[in-house]
């Protein structure tokens, strides 16, 4: 039998109290307890300059890139927590996916994202629970080789949706994020074989 499929698992915001922080914690916990092996990682602890070409050329890949491109390669699958900024992804995300799509010595650009299937969900303190940017998450990884899933969950009224345990108290969106995990683990383990 081969091994349940690993998942990289974030949020697209540092903020300490960040909502889909919150999110993507309670994401790595469901896809640990269906089957998968869920690795959670905060991008606080991964800082990075704004992508800059010249910077690239002058000093390379800041070593926070080279270490997310390394658990990028290492894990099958990712589950991303977006935050809308202004309607759009925030400039965390993108920066992050573009540092990571940087080639690095032997190591093409896109390695780090070939065969990548991903699932995308999203919460705001707004009603549309950041559902504006949730399109662009999925174009940019689409953009950079990653297979989407289509489903998604966006969380409005994220101030209340998460009970005192940090899961979800709509018993709704809980099956929806709970569908969503294990769609992303199946779908890894039949791409495994």
């Amino acid at each position: 039998m081969s091994q349940s499929p690993r998942i990289l698992v974030f949020a697209g915001s540092a903020r300490e109290a960040s909502f889909n922080k919150r999110l993507a914690k309670l994401m790595a916990s469901r896809i640990d307890a269906l089957g998968g092996q869920a690795t959670f990682i905060d991008l606080r602890d991964y800082p990075m300059p704004l992508y800059d070409g010249d910077l690239e050329d002058g000093e390379g890949l800041p070593e926070n890139a080279r270490r997310l491109k390394q658990l990028f390669i290492e894990h099958q699958g990712l589950a991303i927590a977006s935050p809308e900024y202004n309607g759009f992804i925030t400039p965390l995300l993108k920066n992050t996916i573009d540092w990571v799509s940087r080639p690095d010595g032997d190591i093409g650009g896109l390695v780090p994202y070939e065969n990548k299937i991903a699932a995308i969900s999203g919460a705001s303190p707004g009603g549309l629970g950041g559902l504006r940017a949730l399109p662009l998450v999925r174009q940019l990884l689409s953009n950079v080789g990653v297979t989407v899933l289509p489903n998604q969950l966006a969380i409005g009224g994220a101030s209340n949706a998460f009970d005192d345990q940090g899961q979800l108290a709509d018993e709704g969106q809980a099956k929806t994020l709970d569908a969503i995990c294990q769609r992303l683990i199946d779908t890894l383990a039949r791409q495994q074989g």
